[in-house]
């Protein structure tokens, strides 16, 4: 699925050489690097302002404290994400109140939105599933007729576009990752909030470090989240390739797509007019109950896929409290039962891709 040694490889000297100029100022947290990386980060992101944290759900969680969700509050969110997404509203102890999605992009469906807004909203927060980003223009229109916070949920897709605008600056917020599988990604835990409020930014700031407006004078309870030097340093540096490594990730899907054009039963990526997708997973639909075994058979030829995700929320265990049933999202469960990530990382070649293609072709019932 992903070859992170090979990236390695290729910047092992410029890594090196960041991290001993880490080693040798001694200042690992709140230093230059971190700061370097939050004017960098936001910048590539179009936001006036950008906070390191401690990781991608602690990124969400803040910019959503900042902007005062918590306890009585409901904030919506896709039925179909990574536990994190939900798991950042859950923490604060607000509520988390799903939405299907679409079935042509795998993102939050904004006529689902509108039907569970209540008093009791605080927020709505769409994820750029994937690396594609979602329909912002009909969420933001949602939020404006009802005075909601917008939190965007881009972890998996930092430097991809929406009608011409990155996203992160699409909402009053956005929420970063850069754990290591990430388009960028960081030699740890590590993520970013982006913004252009110079309220929320502030905010996010001091909840990052205890809730500390000046040195040991705290406001309000935070957290300990600040994102630590040899992480910026690394992430600096992977930030100098990030547009080739994406431009391979894109060169590598159009070969993906040509190769599968003729295959019955996969679907691949649809990417909506005006959008683009910078494929942190290149995820395709296998159709007529054959993905496990088509997942099977790609593995016992030593390739690598995984399901994201297996389980929308509402039938996760944790979120069993909530009261709903299997039925209630029938879009996201149709789509846990199909959807295939196919390896996709920049160093992967066209040999190896027309392998997958060609194992595909014969896993199952496939055909070309």
């Amino acid at each position: 699925m992903l070859n992170l040694r090979a990236q390695y490889a290729s910047i092992a000297a410029e890594i090196r050489a960041a991290i001993d100029e880490v080693l040798h100022t001694q200042q690992f947290v709140l230093g230059p690097q971190g700061s370097a990386l939050e004017a960098e980060v936001s910048a590539l992101c179009e936001c006036r302002y950008g906070v390191g944290v401690g990781s991608g759900t602690d990124a969400l969680m803040l910019a959503l404290r900042a902007a005062d969700a918590g306890p009585g509050d409901e904030v919506i969110v896709s039925v179909f994400s990574f536990v994190a997404t939900a798991g950042a509203v859950t923490a604060l102890g607000a509520r988390p109140v799903f939405a299907d999605i679409e079935a042509n992009t795998f993102n939050i469906d904004p006529a689902q939105i509108e039907r569970r807004v209540t008093p009791r909203t605080k927020a709505i927060v769409p994820v750029h599933l994937y690396g594609l980003p979602a329909d912002m223009d009909a969420i933001n229109e949602i939020a404006r007729l009802r005075g909601l916070t917008v939190i965007e949920d881009n972890a998996q897709a930092i430097g991809a576009r929406y009608k011409g605008r990155h996203t992160g600056s699409l909402g009053d917020a956005g929420a970063i990752s850069f754990y290591p599988t990430k388009n960028l990604g960081a030699y740890g835990d590590a993520g970013m909030v982006v913004t252009g409020s110079e309220t929320l930014a502030a905010r996010v700031r001091s909840l990052r470090n205890h809730g500390q407006m000046a040195k040991y004078v705290s406001d309000e309870a935070g957290w300990n989240s600040r994102l630590d030097e040899i992480q910026a340093a690394v992430l600096r540096v992977k930030l100098r390739h990030l547009d080739e490594w994406q431009k391979a990730r894109r060169a590598h899907a159009d070969t993906y797509n040509r190769l599968l054009a003729g295959f019955s039963g996969v679907t691949t990526p649809q990417v909506p007019t005006g959008v683009e997708h910078v494929y942190h997973q290149y995820t395709v639909r296998i159709a007529g109950g054959q993905r496990d075994r088509v997942q099977a058979s790609l593995a016992e030829r030593g390739i690598g896929s995984t399901v994201y995700y297996p389980m929308p929320f509402h039938l996760q265990p944790i979120y069993a409290g909530l009261g709903y049933r299997r039925g209630d999202f029938p879009v996201a469960e149709k789509a846990a039962e199909e959807v295939l990530s196919l390896p996709m990382y920049p160093e992967l070649t066209a040999a190896q891709i027309e392998r997958v293609a060609k194992t595909l072709s014969t896993a199952g019932t496939l055909r070309g």
